[in-house]
Formats: structure tokens, C-alpha cells, sequence
């Protein structure tokens, strides 16, 4: 079989956005009428193993934005990952060699079901989505992305959490031979993320396995990465290998090494600044240097889904 990498690969071999928003309505429409037939994991997720396949058996969900998703050439050459390097362009650079199969993800803590897991095993109870979302960094830039994923909260309820459990923590593959960015003391690898169990288990977070359409790519978080769309883009952990239930507060990387500057919650929050920039404006990447920015959404736009988990929590103090 023959697999392209991303720099063999022509413009006009890349789905437009004009096209794919039809197909998303077409995916839509499909999901509504087919609704009757299918039951809750009837076909269950599958991922295939090469890069840039279709992922089949996708439904369109409801929480889906109305806004055109950026391009993929956006998305996946403007990224952080610091495990490929610091650069935006570092991890579409340096992550092309990286093979994220196979892969197991360990899951253990406060809960009933425990276990290391092939990848194929943790994400086969589940059903595909895609969720077209906003997605906001904290640098004050944005994207819209057409993620495709498993949700988080049907994925926490079929592991059990005990009354203990009070958070999800999560951590990166920490490999230096495949991970170029590890040899740097950037961060206290291996990288660390957690939620509360309340933010794990509302319906807007999911665990992401593609884009697009397609596989997710390897500077995007491939396997499988974690994606709130109500927080800035730190807290979306990228190739995850171990999901943990607490009963503390995890250690976050990004908190341990600025505390001042990034908190346990990180919710999109105009007003409150970064002490380094303003956190009430952005720009969409790829409108060009020129483009007006746009006023900041509270929770990034989701408050109607999500401000009730915080309604007392001083938003100022916990960010």
C-alpha cells in the first residue's frame, strides 16, 4: 500500500472547506434519518493504522459549531507539541517519522475497571463523532476544527470510577528515541493534564482520534489526544498512554512550570488577561496578519453547556 506523507501530498488532493461542509451536512442529515436503525455502539470505533485513512462509520453530533473549520493545512502544520520541539511548525517537522502504532493506554486509579489496554480495545465500546469546534490558545489565536473522537464521559462511565475519584489525570507517552522535544528541559516530562470529574464527564469533552475525516496526524496528537473546547489548547494532552482517577488534584505540566500563568481550570476567560497578553481578543489562524481580531467568548462560546460547573468557583482566582 502506498501512504503519502503530508509533504507528498498535493493542494488539490486536500478536502475544501466548502466540500466538506456539505459533506458534514450530508453526514448530519444521515444520522437523523438513519437514527431508528442504529443503536448506542451498534458498530463501536474503529482506527485504522495509516496515516490519512478515512475513518469510517462517523456520526455527526449535535454540538457541532456552524463556523467553517479551518483548512487542513491549517490545522496540521500550526501546532504545540512540545515533545517534537517549541516551534509552531516543529512537531509538522519532526513528527513524521513517529509510528503511534501500536499503542496501549493504561488505565488505573479510583476505579472498578483497571488495566493496560491496546488502543484498538479502549476505544472499540465506543462510537465515532465529529465535532466541529472552536478551539482557542492561549496566545490569543484560534482555529475551527472538525475533530472526530470517542466522548470522554461515556469513556470515564465504563471504567467505574469509585466515590473517590474526583479527577481524571492524564499523562503523554515520555519516549526520548521517538520524541525529539524530550531531549529539552522545556517541561518536567512526561507531560501531564487532569479534570475535575464533573468537567471529564460533561458532553462537550471527547478524546480525539481524527480530523477532518481522516486519522488524526502525528503533530495533532495521534493516537489519541484529549479535547475541551471550553479551556485553552494546553489543557488538550496529546498522545495519551495513561488516564488515572484521583482523589487530589493532579499535578498539571503547564501549572507546575508557571504557575502565575497557567491554572488548574485554564476556562477561556476574557477578562482575564495572561500577564504577558490580553486574553480579550484573537485571530483565526489563517486570516492573515492583516485580519481584525475578534472579541473573546467567555468559555470560548460553550457557557450555556458548561458555566454551571464553575458557577462557585471566583473565575479570577481559579484559572
Amino acid at each position: 500500500m502506498l501512504i503519502k506523507k503530508p509533504a507528498d501530498i498535493r493542494p488539490s488532493e486536500i478536502t475544501s472547506q466548502s466540500n466538506y461542509c456539505n459533506r458534514r451536512d450530508f453526514l448530519r442529515a444521515g444520522a437523523i434519518a438513519g437514527g431508528s436503525l442504529l443503536g448506542a455502539n451498534a458498530l463501536g470505533a474503529v482506527v485504522p493504522d495509516a496515516r490519512r485513512a478515512k475513518l469510517a462509520d462517523v456520526r455527526a453530533s449535535e454540538f457541532s459549531t456552524d463556523e467553517t473549520p479551518n483548512s487542513y493545512e491549517d490545522i496540521t502544520t500550526y501546532n504545540n507539541y512540545y515533545e517534537f520541539g517549541t516551534g509552531k511548525a516543529d512537531p509538522f517537522e519532526n513528527a513524521q517519522d513517529f509510528e503511534p502504532r501500536p499503542w496501549t493506554i493504561t488505565v488505573d486509579g479510583h476505579a472498578e475497571k483497571k488495566g493496560t489496554f491496546d488502543f484498538d480495545d479502549f476505544i472499540k465500546p465506543f462510537d465515532l463523532e465529529e465535532r466541529i469546534y472552536r478551539m482557542r490558545c492561549v496566545e490569543a489565536w484560534s482555529m475551527v476544527i472538525p475533530w472526530v473522537g470517542i466522548s470522554l464521559a461515556e469513556v470515564v462511565k465504563h471504567f467505574k470510577p469509585t466515590s473517590k475519584a474526583k479527577y481524571v489525570a492524564f499523562e503523554t507517552l515520555n519516549d526520548r528515541s521517538r520524541m525529539p522535544g524530550l531531549r529539552r528541559r522545556s517541561l518536567d516530562w512526561p507531560y501531564r493534564e487532569g479534570l475535575t470529574i464533573a468537567e471529564a464527564t460533561n458532553p462537550l469533552a471527547i478524546l480525539a482520534v481524527g480530523l477532518y475525516g481522516e486519522v488524526l496526524p502525528n503533530q495533532n496528537g495521534a493516537p489519541i489526544r484529549l479535547v475541551v473546547p471550553w479551556k485553552y489548547g494546553f489543557k488538550g494532552i496529546k498522545g495519551i498512554v495513561r488516564m488515572r482517577f484521583t482523589e487530589r488534584q493532579p499535578d498539571c505540566s503547564w501549572n507546575m512550570a508557571q504557575p502565575r500563568e497557567y491554572g488548574f481550570y485554564a476556562n477561556v476567560n476574557p477578562d482575564v488577561d495572561h500577564p504577558r497578553w490580553s486574553q480579550a481578543r484573537e485571530r483565526r489562524i489563517g486570516a492573515g496578519l492583516f485580519a481584525s481580531k475578534q472579541p473573546t467568548l467567555m468559555f470560548n462560546g460553550y457557557g450555556e453547556q458548561v458555566a454551571h460547573l464553575y458557577k462557585d468557583l471566583d473565575l479570577r482566582r481559579n484559572y
